[in-house]
């Protein structure tokens, strides 16, 4: 019996249409009509969907603007940077939408570095 590999973060599929999608549904969101939940609850899923980008090659080794991207996009993460839960809705809610521009804008490299196909 031949055992399958481990699966790792470097074997998870990207789906283009849900990372769409999510951050589609974050950037429409208004802060006048979203609860804190709601904010922490998506901040949580577009950390995850930034997190996963960030484990492929989107060639920042070779292109200065994508090392910009996965520069900003780790300084972003750091866990000092990260709303907490003392910290005023506004910025969490500032916060989640910058997370999930970054994740749009490193879906769009990632789509360009394959072609657009969802592995």
């Amino acid at each position: 019996m031949t055992e399958e590999p481990e699966a790792g973060v470097d074997s998870l599929p990207i789906d283009v249409e849900l990372i769409s999608d999510v951050t589609d549904d974050v950037l429409k969101m208004e802060l006048s009509t979203s609860t804190r939940k709601d904010i922490d609850f998506k901040t949580t899923r577009v950390v995850g969907l930034l997190s996963v980008l960030l484990a492929e090659d989107l060639g920042a080794d070779a292109d200065d603007e994508v090392l910009e991207l996965f520069r900003r996009a780790y300084k972003l993460l750091e866990l000092t940077n990260r709303p907490g839960r003392q910290t005023p809705s506004f910025t969490a809610f500032f916060f989640m939408r910058d997370v999930a521009n970054l994740t749009r804008r490193l879906l769009w490299v990632y789509v360009e570095r394959n072609g657009g196909v969802r592995q």
